[in-house]
């Protein structure tokens, strides 16, 4: 099991330039990448996103790779665009008679107007790049991927903490339901006595329809055998590889839609108390699950 909360760092040196890769990644409900790359490494983003998705099945995933000279490698090459600088100047100047305003356009002026000063650290083709990126990248995405099996690891056992509880309290209402309806029927008669009348025969018709429609009404056998199958799959998913992130939110809404009806139907006070508790765990329950991959 792992979290969807991670952080990985790498780096790769080859040819004169060292590339640095930075992972992290925070909670989604699906899979979401946001890749930034410089200029030069572009097209590589399609190889980023193949290689990502072999190791991240869900969250939010933002990489960074940057892009710099090694130690020793020639510093970076400027370069001037000058068709562009004197388009610029042209035009600075139109816009200076029709403003009917001082025309005089400094160098200054045209080296900070966009793209006419370039830069470049001569990092050749971006396929040629490729080989270092992509160790960077490992490297950064294997960090990643074993804080978030540390995490996991953490999150499993309180899930299982959770789910014990769950399910203690869920024996606990099978072994008390047996004896609900004939507590149901005592109590009848209990209030018909305190009433000041004639307690029927055990076998009065009235008597036995309001037991028969009071067990029908309050019959839990059905909720019980769902859950007892919904905690096979939750120890299912706990000896599971592969990520269980959803599986094991779609069993904490239909754990909860079993526990609600129960509640519904059983007619005890200690059986109530129970299934309070089974709330009160399952939301915590369904909570960390937000956190699973």
């Amino acid at each position: 099991m792992k979290s969807m909360t991670g952080y990985g760092r790498g780096e790769c040196a080859r040819g004169g330039l060292k590339v640095t890769v930075e992972a992290s990644s925070v909670n989604r409900r699906q899979s979401e990448v946001a890749v930034n790359l410089p200029r030069d490494l572009e097209p590589l983003e399609a190889q980023i996103r193949d290689e990502i998705h072999r190791h991240i099945a869900r969250g939010r995933l933002t990489v960074r790779v940057a892009l710099h000279a090694a130690p020793g490698r020639a510093a970076l090459q400027a370069r001037v665009n000058k068709p562009l600088a004197g388009a610029y100047a042209k035009e600075f100047r139109k816009l200076a008679k029709a403003l009917k305003v001082d025309p005089a356009v400094s160098l200054d002026l045209l080296l900070r107007s966009p793209g006419v000063l370039e830069t470049s650290d001569d990092a050749g083709d971006a396929e040629d790049s490729w080989p270092a990126v992509k160790k960077a990248l490992d490297a950064a995405l294997a960090a990643l991927v074993k804080m978030r099996e540390r995490e996991g690891a953490h999150l499993a056992k309180d899930l299982r903490v959770r789910m014990h509880a769950v399910e203690g309290a869920v024996a606990r209402v099978r072994e008390r339901a047996p004896g609900v309806q004939q507590r149901h029927r005592e109590q009848l008669l209990e209030r018909i006595r305190a009433a000041g009348l004639e307690a029927p025969a055990p076998d009065d018709e009235r008597l036995v329809k309001e037991v028969v429609y009071f067990a029908d009404r309050s019959d839990i056998s059905e909720e019980l055998t769902r859950l007892a199958s919904h905690f096979e799959q939750f120890h299912d998913c706990m000896k599971s590889g592969e990520p269980v992130g959803r599986t094991l939110d779609f069993l904490s809404q239909e754990m909860n839609r079993e526990v609600n009806t129960l509640g519904a139907k059983a007619s005890d006070a200690l059986i109530s108390r129970d299934v309070v508790l089974m709330k009160a765990e399952l939301e915590k329950f369904r909570e960390q699950v937000q956190n699973v991959e």
